[in-house]
Protein backbone atom coordinates (compact mmCIF):
# COMPACT_ATOMS: atom_id res chain seq x y z
CA UNK A 1 0.00 0.00 0.00
CA UNK A 2 2.70 2.10 0.80
CA UNK A 3 4.08 1.93 -2.20
CA UNK A 4 1.70 2.41 -4.05
CA UNK A 5 0.97 5.62 -2.36
CA UNK A 6 4.67 6.15 -2.92
CA UNK A 7 3.93 5.66 -6.75
CA UNK A 8 1.07 7.49 -6.59
CA UNK A 9 3.15 10.96 -5.91
CA UNK A 10 6.21 9.95 -8.19
CA UNK A 11 3.50 9.88 -11.11
CA UNK A 12 1.84 12.98 -9.96
CA UNK A 13 4.76 15.10 -9.48
CA UNK A 14 5.74 13.55 -13.26
CA UNK A 15 2.26 14.50 -14.30
CA UNK A 16 3.11 18.08 -13.29
CA UNK A 17 6.24 18.90 -14.31
CA UNK A 18 5.38 17.11 -17.78
CA UNK A 19 2.39 19.54 -18.04
CA UNK A 20 4.44 22.77 -16.98
CA UNK A 21 7.22 21.56 -20.30
CA UNK A 22 4.17 22.00 -22.11
CA UNK A 23 3.49 25.65 -20.62
CA UNK A 24 3.58 27.55 -23.89
CA UNK A 25 4.65 30.62 -22.47
CA UNK A 26 7.95 29.34 -21.10
CA UNK A 27 9.33 29.15 -24.57
CA UNK A 28 11.50 26.82 -26.43
CA UNK A 29 15.58 25.94 -25.88
CA UNK A 30 17.77 26.57 -28.95
CA UNK A 31 18.73 23.27 -30.67
CA UNK A 32 20.63 22.90 -33.97
CA UNK A 33 21.82 25.32 -36.27
CA UNK A 34 20.62 27.91 -33.48
CA UNK A 35 22.57 26.61 -30.67
CA UNK A 36 25.63 25.98 -32.91
CA UNK A 37 25.88 30.15 -33.22
CA UNK A 38 25.03 30.33 -30.21
CA UNK A 39 28.06 28.67 -28.49
CA UNK A 40 30.23 30.46 -30.92
CA UNK A 41 29.26 34.00 -29.25
CA UNK A 42 31.91 35.39 -26.90
CA UNK A 43 29.60 35.89 -24.24
CA UNK A 44 28.91 32.10 -24.14
CA UNK A 45 30.85 30.41 -21.35
CA UNK A 46 30.83 27.01 -21.20
CA UNK A 47 26.82 26.56 -20.65
CA UNK A 48 25.44 29.91 -20.71
CA UNK A 49 25.73 33.74 -21.34
CA UNK A 50 28.04 35.44 -18.82
CA UNK A 51 28.37 39.45 -18.56
CA UNK A 52 32.10 40.50 -18.75
CA UNK A 53 31.56 41.84 -15.15
CA UNK A 54 29.78 39.80 -12.57
CA UNK A 55 26.44 40.67 -11.24
CA UNK A 56 26.01 40.40 -7.50
CA UNK A 57 22.62 39.66 -5.55
CA UNK A 58 21.68 39.25 -1.74
CA UNK A 59 19.09 37.02 -1.98
CA UNK A 60 17.78 37.24 1.87
CA UNK A 61 18.18 40.74 1.63
CA UNK A 62 16.00 40.75 -1.47
CA UNK A 63 13.29 38.76 0.36
CA UNK A 64 13.27 40.87 3.13
CA UNK A 65 12.60 43.87 0.61
CA UNK A 66 9.65 42.46 -0.69
CA UNK A 67 8.12 41.58 2.57
CA UNK A 68 8.40 45.28 3.22
CA UNK A 69 7.59 46.98 0.13
CA UNK A 70 6.71 50.69 0.11
CA UNK A 71 3.20 51.63 1.11
CA UNK A 72 2.67 53.54 -2.61
CA UNK A 73 4.47 50.21 -4.59
CA UNK A 74 1.39 50.48 -6.99
CA UNK A 75 -1.23 53.20 -7.81
CA UNK A 76 -4.55 53.55 -5.83
CA UNK A 77 -6.42 54.14 -9.29
CA UNK A 78 -5.01 53.99 -12.64
CA UNK A 79 -2.67 56.52 -13.89
CA UNK A 80 -3.50 59.25 -16.56
CA UNK A 81 -2.77 57.91 -19.80
CA UNK A 82 -3.65 59.16 -23.64
CA UNK A 83 -5.39 56.40 -25.47
CA UNK A 84 -3.37 55.83 -28.64
CA UNK A 85 -5.74 56.54 -31.95
CA UNK A 86 -4.87 54.54 -35.00
CA UNK A 87 -5.12 57.69 -37.16
CA UNK A 88 -1.94 59.35 -35.68
CA UNK A 89 0.75 57.64 -37.54
CA UNK A 90 -0.90 58.48 -40.80
CA UNK A 91 0.98 61.57 -40.98
CA UNK A 92 4.91 61.45 -40.34
CA UNK A 93 6.20 63.49 -37.88
CA UNK A 94 7.92 66.82 -38.69
CA UNK A 95 10.97 66.26 -37.50
CA UNK A 96 11.56 62.84 -38.58
CA UNK A 97 11.52 61.15 -35.11
CA UNK A 98 8.80 60.54 -32.99
CA UNK A 99 8.56 58.22 -29.79
CA UNK A 100 5.04 56.99 -28.33
CA UNK A 101 6.03 55.29 -24.93
CA UNK A 102 2.88 52.90 -24.02
CA UNK A 103 4.41 52.02 -20.62
CA UNK A 104 7.08 49.77 -19.07
CA UNK A 105 9.48 49.33 -21.87
CA UNK A 106 7.20 48.88 -25.11
CA UNK A 107 7.79 51.82 -26.98
CA UNK A 108 6.79 52.97 -30.54
CA UNK A 109 9.38 54.70 -32.25
CA UNK A 110 9.20 56.11 -35.59
CA UNK A 111 12.44 57.37 -37.05
CA UNK A 112 13.60 58.77 -40.76
CA UNK A 113 10.85 57.22 -42.26
CA UNK A 114 11.01 53.84 -40.16
CA UNK A 115 8.90 52.12 -37.22
CA UNK A 116 9.99 50.17 -34.71
CA UNK A 117 8.40 48.74 -31.69
CA UNK A 118 10.28 47.74 -28.25
CA UNK A 119 9.42 44.85 -25.79
CA UNK A 120 5.83 44.67 -26.55
CA UNK A 121 3.61 43.72 -23.45
CA UNK A 122 -0.13 43.49 -23.67
CA UNK A 123 -1.45 41.05 -21.81
CA UNK A 124 -2.97 41.74 -18.07
CA UNK A 125 0.31 40.04 -16.29
CA UNK A 126 3.48 39.46 -16.74
CA UNK A 127 4.60 35.77 -15.71
CA UNK A 128 3.77 32.13 -17.31
CA UNK A 129 0.39 31.61 -16.23
CA UNK A 130 -2.49 34.10 -16.95
CA UNK A 131 -3.93 34.27 -13.46
CA UNK A 132 -0.52 34.85 -11.59
CA UNK A 133 2.14 37.69 -11.86
CA UNK A 134 2.12 41.27 -11.55
CA UNK A 135 -1.02 43.09 -13.17
CA UNK A 136 -0.57 46.10 -15.81
CA UNK A 137 -2.16 49.30 -13.55
CA UNK A 138 -4.01 50.70 -16.99
CA UNK A 139 -5.25 48.43 -20.28
CA UNK A 140 -3.11 48.69 -23.41
CA UNK A 141 -3.56 52.22 -25.09
CA UNK A 142 -4.18 50.75 -28.38
CA UNK A 143 -5.08 47.32 -29.71
CA UNK A 144 -2.50 45.22 -31.43
CA UNK A 145 -4.38 44.98 -34.45
CA UNK A 146 -4.57 48.95 -34.73
CA UNK A 147 -0.98 49.23 -34.94
CA UNK A 148 0.51 50.85 -37.50
CA UNK A 149 2.89 49.18 -40.13
CA UNK A 150 6.10 47.89 -38.17
CA UNK A 151 9.83 47.31 -39.95
CA UNK A 152 10.40 44.92 -36.65
CA UNK A 153 9.70 44.10 -32.96
CA UNK A 154 12.65 44.81 -31.42
CA UNK A 155 13.01 42.77 -28.19
CA UNK A 156 15.86 42.99 -25.63
CA UNK A 157 15.56 40.12 -23.66
CA UNK A 158 13.16 37.30 -22.74
CA UNK A 159 12.38 37.97 -18.82
CA UNK A 160 8.18 37.89 -19.25
CA UNK A 161 7.82 41.61 -18.75
CA UNK A 162 9.71 42.37 -21.60
CA UNK A 163 8.63 38.91 -23.91
CA UNK A 164 5.39 38.02 -24.04
CA UNK A 165 3.66 34.96 -25.62
CA UNK A 166 0.53 36.52 -26.00
CA UNK A 167 1.90 39.91 -27.81
CA UNK A 168 4.02 37.30 -29.74
CA UNK A 169 1.17 35.06 -30.77
CA UNK A 170 -0.70 38.23 -32.01
CA UNK A 171 1.76 39.75 -34.06
CA UNK A 172 3.79 36.83 -35.70
CA UNK A 173 2.67 37.00 -38.65
CA UNK A 174 2.73 40.54 -39.09
CA UNK A 175 6.49 41.97 -38.70
CA UNK A 176 9.96 41.08 -38.48
CA UNK A 177 11.14 40.62 -35.09
CA UNK A 178 15.12 41.61 -34.38
CA UNK A 179 15.77 39.40 -30.83
CA UNK A 180 19.39 38.48 -29.07
CA UNK A 181 20.61 34.58 -29.78
CA UNK A 182 18.22 32.29 -28.44
CA UNK A 183 15.30 33.68 -27.95
CA UNK A 184 14.55 33.08 -31.66
CA UNK A 185 13.34 29.21 -29.92
CA UNK A 186 10.66 30.85 -27.99
CA UNK A 187 9.47 32.59 -31.32
CA UNK A 188 9.92 29.40 -32.95
CA UNK A 189 7.96 27.76 -30.45
CA UNK A 190 4.76 30.48 -30.42
CA UNK A 191 4.77 30.12 -34.29
CA UNK A 192 6.73 32.90 -35.69
CA UNK A 193 7.49 31.99 -38.99
CA UNK A 194 11.59 31.51 -39.20
CA UNK A 195 12.01 34.06 -41.91
CA UNK A 196 10.48 36.66 -39.80
CA UNK A 197 13.86 36.11 -37.20
CA UNK A 198 16.69 38.07 -36.96
CA UNK A 199 18.46 36.75 -34.02
CA UNK A 200 21.61 38.81 -33.14
CA UNK A 201 24.74 39.17 -30.68
CA UNK A 202 26.27 42.08 -29.55
CA UNK A 203 27.84 44.39 -32.37
CA UNK A 204 25.64 42.66 -34.99
CA UNK A 205 24.09 45.54 -37.31
CA UNK A 206 20.90 44.33 -39.40
CA UNK A 207 19.07 46.81 -41.74
CA UNK A 208 15.60 47.88 -42.72
CA UNK A 209 16.27 49.94 -46.25
CA UNK A 210 18.58 53.03 -44.34
CA UNK A 211 17.64 52.52 -41.34
CA UNK A 212 20.76 50.67 -39.11
CA UNK A 213 19.96 48.24 -36.34
CA UNK A 214 23.02 47.49 -33.95
CA UNK A 215 22.31 45.33 -30.75
CA UNK A 216 24.67 46.69 -28.30
CA UNK A 217 26.11 45.00 -24.66
CA UNK A 218 23.87 45.65 -21.51
CA UNK A 219 24.59 43.89 -18.52
CA UNK A 220 21.95 41.93 -17.24
CA UNK A 221 20.19 38.27 -17.73
CA UNK A 222 17.90 36.12 -18.82
CA UNK A 223 15.84 33.18 -18.52
CA UNK A 224 11.93 31.95 -18.29
CA UNK A 225 11.98 28.90 -16.06
CA UNK A 226 14.11 28.14 -13.07
CA UNK A 227 16.78 26.18 -15.01
CA UNK A 228 17.43 28.24 -18.42
CA UNK A 229 19.37 31.20 -16.34
CA UNK A 230 21.83 32.28 -19.20
CA UNK A 231 20.39 30.22 -22.12
CA UNK A 232 19.76 33.28 -24.14
CA UNK A 233 21.38 36.64 -24.35
CA UNK A 234 20.36 40.09 -23.87
CA UNK A 235 20.96 43.12 -25.53
CA UNK A 236 20.32 47.06 -25.37
CA UNK A 237 19.95 48.45 -29.47
CA UNK A 238 21.39 51.43 -31.35
CA UNK A 239 18.71 52.74 -34.24
CA UNK A 240 20.75 54.53 -36.97
CA UNK A 241 18.35 56.26 -39.41
CA UNK A 242 19.08 58.57 -42.08
CA UNK A 243 19.41 61.95 -39.88
CA UNK A 244 18.81 60.64 -36.25
CA UNK A 245 20.27 58.00 -33.87
CA UNK A 246 18.41 56.67 -30.97
CA UNK A 247 19.73 54.28 -27.79
CA UNK A 248 17.39 52.20 -26.27
CA UNK A 249 18.96 50.45 -22.90
CA UNK A 250 16.96 47.60 -22.50
CA UNK A 251 17.45 45.95 -19.20
CA UNK A 252 20.66 46.94 -17.82
CA UNK A 253 23.13 47.89 -14.84
CA UNK A 254 26.33 50.14 -15.22
CA UNK A 255 28.90 48.48 -17.22
CA UNK A 256 31.89 50.13 -18.58
CA UNK A 257 30.70 49.45 -21.96
CA UNK A 258 28.31 52.32 -22.33
CA UNK A 259 31.22 54.77 -23.13
CA UNK A 260 32.37 52.37 -26.33
CA UNK A 261 28.71 52.50 -27.31
CA UNK A 262 28.38 56.26 -27.60
CA UNK A 263 32.09 56.37 -29.26
CA UNK A 264 31.61 54.20 -31.87
CA UNK A 265 27.92 54.94 -32.55
CA UNK A 266 26.90 58.44 -30.79
CA UNK A 267 25.84 60.84 -30.36
CA UNK A 268 22.15 60.41 -29.86
CA UNK A 269 19.67 62.68 -30.72
CA UNK A 270 17.28 60.80 -27.83
CA UNK A 271 18.40 57.82 -25.07
CA UNK A 272 14.66 55.52 -23.90
CA UNK A 273 16.98 54.27 -20.73
CA UNK A 274 15.30 52.40 -17.87
CA UNK A 275 14.58 53.64 -14.30
CA UNK A 276 12.68 51.71 -12.47
CA UNK A 277 12.71 47.98 -10.95
CA UNK A 278 15.83 48.38 -8.88
CA UNK A 279 17.06 47.64 -5.42
CA UNK A 280 20.04 47.56 -3.16
CA UNK A 281 19.94 44.05 -2.99
CA UNK A 282 20.43 43.77 -6.52
CA UNK A 283 22.35 46.95 -8.14
CA UNK A 284 24.06 45.09 -11.25
CA UNK A 285 20.37 44.39 -13.02
CA UNK A 286 18.68 47.44 -13.34
CA UNK A 287 20.19 51.40 -13.22
CA UNK A 288 18.00 52.89 -10.85
CA UNK A 289 17.71 56.72 -11.85
CA UNK A 290 20.76 58.47 -11.30
CA UNK A 291 22.34 55.66 -13.23
CA UNK A 292 20.28 55.54 -15.84
CA UNK A 293 21.29 59.53 -16.20
CA UNK A 294 25.01 58.42 -16.03
CA UNK A 295 24.20 56.03 -18.70
CA UNK A 296 22.71 58.82 -20.73
CA UNK A 297 25.48 60.73 -20.11
CA UNK A 298 27.89 58.23 -21.00
CA UNK A 299 26.13 56.89 -24.29
CA UNK A 300 25.85 60.67 -25.37
CA UNK A 301 22.30 61.09 -25.26
CA UNK A 302 20.84 64.80 -25.86
CA UNK A 303 17.15 63.85 -24.62
CA UNK A 304 15.94 61.38 -22.20
CA UNK A 305 13.37 59.23 -22.23
CA UNK A 306 12.77 57.20 -18.85
CA UNK A 307 11.26 54.06 -19.50
CA UNK A 308 10.63 50.90 -17.31
CA UNK A 309 8.23 52.53 -15.06
CA UNK A 310 4.75 53.10 -14.66
CA UNK A 311 3.02 50.05 -15.40
CA UNK A 312 4.25 46.87 -13.40
CA UNK A 313 5.45 46.55 -9.52
CA UNK A 314 8.38 44.84 -10.13
CA UNK A 315 10.44 45.98 -7.13
CA UNK A 316 9.54 47.02 -3.45
CA UNK A 317 10.10 50.73 -4.51
CA UNK A 318 6.97 53.45 -4.65
CA UNK A 319 5.86 53.68 -8.07
CA UNK A 320 6.34 57.67 -8.60
CA UNK A 321 9.89 57.41 -7.14
CA UNK A 322 11.81 56.30 -10.07
CA UNK A 323 10.82 59.11 -11.97
CA UNK A 324 11.11 61.92 -9.11
CA UNK A 325 14.52 60.68 -8.43
CA UNK A 326 15.36 60.86 -12.20
CA UNK A 327 13.87 64.18 -12.59
CA UNK A 328 16.17 65.23 -9.38
CA UNK A 329 19.41 63.58 -10.80
CA UNK A 330 18.23 65.27 -14.14
CA UNK A 331 17.96 68.61 -12.55
CA UNK A 332 21.32 68.56 -10.99
CA UNK A 333 23.20 66.84 -13.85
CA UNK A 334 21.66 69.49 -16.52
CA UNK A 335 20.75 67.17 -18.87
CA UNK A 336 17.25 67.11 -20.99
CA UNK A 337 14.99 64.45 -19.35
CA UNK A 338 11.21 64.28 -20.76
CA UNK A 339 8.35 62.83 -18.88
CA UNK A 340 5.50 62.18 -21.33
CA UNK A 341 2.26 60.97 -20.21
CA UNK A 342 2.05 56.92 -21.31
CA UNK A 343 0.39 57.28 -24.94
CA UNK A 344 1.62 60.69 -25.56
CA UNK A 345 3.67 61.12 -29.03
CA UNK A 346 6.18 63.31 -29.04
CA UNK A 347 9.10 64.97 -30.85
CA UNK A 348 12.09 64.91 -28.85
CA UNK A 349 13.94 67.02 -30.94
CA UNK A 350 11.19 69.75 -30.95
CA UNK A 351 9.63 69.32 -28.60
CA UNK A 352 10.35 68.38 -24.66
CA UNK A 353 7.32 67.85 -22.26
CA UNK A 354 8.12 67.54 -18.50
CA UNK A 355 4.64 67.13 -17.04
CA UNK A 356 3.75 65.50 -13.43
CA UNK A 357 0.84 63.80 -14.38
CA UNK A 358 1.35 61.06 -11.63
CA UNK A 359 0.42 61.93 -8.11
CA UNK A 360 2.79 63.47 -5.43
CA UNK A 361 3.24 61.10 -3.02
CA UNK A 362 6.48 60.18 -0.58
CA UNK A 363 8.97 59.05 -1.82
CA UNK A 364 12.98 58.03 -0.85
CA UNK A 365 15.70 60.42 -2.42
CA UNK A 366 19.12 58.89 -3.60
CA UNK A 367 20.78 59.96 -0.39
CA UNK A 368 18.07 57.73 1.66
CA UNK A 369 18.31 54.93 -0.19
CA UNK A 370 21.14 54.65 -2.70
CA UNK A 371 21.46 52.52 -5.56
CA UNK A 372 24.99 52.10 -6.72
CA UNK A 373 27.05 48.96 -7.95
CA UNK A 374 30.24 49.60 -6.42
CA UNK A 375 32.59 47.48 -8.43
CA UNK A 376 33.47 46.89 -12.40
CA UNK A 377 32.01 50.11 -13.52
Amino acid sequence: MRRRRWWLIGAGLLAIVAAIAQCAPLGGRATGLRLERTKKSPEWQGSHFENPQPIVNDTWAAIGHLLSTDPHVKPESPPSTIPVEPGRFATPPASGLRVTWLGHSAILLEIDGHRVLTDPVWSERVGPIGFMGPKRWFPPLIAVKDLPPLDAVVLSHDHYDHLDYATIAALKDRVTFVAPLGVGAHLERWGVPADRIVEVDWWDAHTFGDLTLWAVPARHASGRELVDDGATLWAGYAFLGAHHRVYYSGDTGLFPGLRTIGERLGPFDLTMIEIGQYDQAWPDWHLGPEQALEAHRRVRGAVMLPVHWGLFALASHGWTEPIERALAAARDSGAVLISPRPGQSVEPTVDKPQQRWWPALPWRTAAEYPIVADHAQ
